[in-house]
C-alpha cells in the first residue's frame, strides 16, 4: 500500500508541476505579446531603409522579394541595447522568481536526498513526455522572438532563444533529482531537448517554423462513482485545472504548413496538416490501481490504457494576413492551440472518424 500511495504521490505532484509550467509559459507569451505590439522584427527602425525595398516591381535573377527583403533586413539590423537590457533583467527577474516560487510552492515540504535518477518512461502512456517537448517548445520560440525584437543576430537569437526553454526545463529536472520524491528523468530530459530543438532546427534550415507544437484539450465526463472521485482527485474538478492535468483529454499535435513544403502549389497559406498524439484509460501513473484517502484499494486493471493517434486539417493562424499589430499578437498566442476540426483517430486498432474534434 505505501508504495502504491507513494506512485500516486509522486504523479499527482508532477502534474501539479506541470500546471506551474503552464502558467509560468503563458506569462512568457504575454511578454513577447508586448514586444511584439511595440516594435518592427526584423530590423531597427532608426535604421534607414533602401529603397528599392518600397518598390512593388517584380525582382529578377529568380530570388524572390520576400527572400531579398529578409536577407538585407537581418544585414543592416542592429542590436537595440535597451531592449537588451530590458529583456535580460525581466529574464533573470522572472527566472530567480519562478525558482523560488517552485521551490516554496512544491520542493521545501518534501525530504531532500542526494542527485539520483528516476525512470518515468512508461508512466501516462508518454503523454507527459509530449507534454514536456511542447512546453519547451513555447517557450523556446517565445524567447527566440523576443530577442529578433532586441536585434541580436539571426543565430545569436537562434541559439540564445532557442535553448532557453530546455534550459528552464532542465533545472527544474535538476531540482527533481535532488528531492526523495522524485529524481532526474532521461525521458523529460530528452523531451526538452526535442522541443527546443524543432525551433532551432527549423530557423537554421528555413528562418521559419514550418512545423509547430500545438496543444488541445476537452473536458472528459468520467462515470460516476470511485472513477469520477479517482478522476477529481488526480485531475480536479473544473475544466481549468483539468486543461493543465488531465492526460486523457489532452493531445499534443505537430502541425505543418503545406504550403511551405508545396511553394508552388494554390494551397492558401494558413492550411496545416497536424498529426495529434494522445492516451486515455489512464487512472495512475503506470496501472489503474490505487488507494484512496480512507485506504480503500481499488484495482481497474479492467479499464484498458491505450494510445491514440491524430490526422487532422489546421491553421496556422500566424500566417493570416493583417495589418494590425494587436491582432497579429492575438494571433501568435491562439497559434499555441490546435484549431478545433474534424478528425481521424487510430486506437485500439480501429479507426474513428469526429465530427469535430477539440
Amino acid at each position: 500500500m505505501f508504495e502504491c500511495m507513494k506512485r500516486w504521490k509522486a504523479g499527482y505532484c508532477r502534474q501539479r508541476i506541470l500546471r506551474l509550467k503552464f502558467i509560468l509559459l503563458g506569462a512568457l507569451i504575454y511578454t513577447i505579446s508586448f514586444s511584439q505590439d511595440t516594435a518592427t522584427i526584423t530590423a531597427d527602425t532608426s535604421v534607414r531603409q533602401p529603397v528599392f525595398l518600397h518598390k512593388d516591381s517584380a525582382w529578377p535573377f529568380g530570388v524572390s522579394r520576400k527572400e531579398i527583403e529578409k536577407k538585407v533586413g537581418e544585414r543592416i539590423s542592429r542590436p537595440h541595447k535597451k531592449r537588451i537590457r530590458f529583456l535580460a533583467a525581466g529574464n533573470v527577474l522572472a527566472y530567480t522568481g519562478s525558482m523560488l516560487a517552485l521551490n516554496e510552492i512544491w520542493y521545501k515540504d518534501y525530504p531532500r536526498s542526494s542527485f539520483h535518477f528516476f525512470n518515468d518512461n512508461n508512466e501516462w502512456q508518454r503523454v507527459d513526455k509530449a507534454g514536456h517537448a511542447f512546453s519547451a517548445y513555447v517557450a523556446s520560440r517565445a524567447s527566440m522572438e523576443m530577442w529578433r525584437w532586441a536585434g541580436l543576430k539571426r543565430k545569436q537569437r537562434i541559439w540564445i532563444g532557442g535553448m532557453s526553454g530546455a534550459l528552464y526545463q532542465t533545472v527544474i529536472e535538476t531540482l527533481d533529482g535532488f528531492s526523495a520524491e522524485w529524481g532526474w528523468s532521461w525521458g523529460d530530459f530528452a523531451a526538452n531537448m526535442v522541443g527546443s530543438g524543432l525551433v532551432i532546427g527549423q530557423e537554421l534550415a528555413w528562418d521559419e517554423q514550418r512545423i509547430n507544437l500545438k496543444y488541445s484539450t476537452h473536458h472528459t465526463k468520467y462515470p460516476a462513482g470511485h472513477l469520477r472521485e479517482r478522476a477529481d482527485h488526480l485531475f480536479g474538478k473544473s475544466f481549468g485545472e483539468r486543461m493543465f492535468k488531465d492526460y486523457n483529454a489532452q493531445t499534443i499535435w505537430l502541425s505543418a504548413n503545406l504550403k511551405s513544403f508545396l511553394k508552388t502549389s494554390n494551397l492558401p497559406p494558413w492550411l496545416n496538416l497536424a498529426f495529434g498524439y494522445g492516451g486515455d484509460g489512464m487512472f495512475d501513473a503506470n496501472e489503474n490501481t490505487w488507494t484512496d484517502a480512507a485506504s480503500n484499494m481499488f484495482d481497474r486493471r479492467d479499464i484498458p490504457r491505450y494510445r491514440q493517434f491524430y490526422l487532422a486539417p489546421d491553421i496556422d493562424l500566424t500566417r493570416i494576413k493583417t495589418s494590425s499589430k494587436f491582432l497579429k499578437v492575438i494571433l501568435f498566442i491562439l497559434n499555441t492551440f490546435k484549431f478545433p476540426a474534424p478528425a481521424l483517430e487510430l486506437s485500439q486498432g480501429k479507426l474513428r472518424a469526429h465530427l469535430l474534434y477539440l
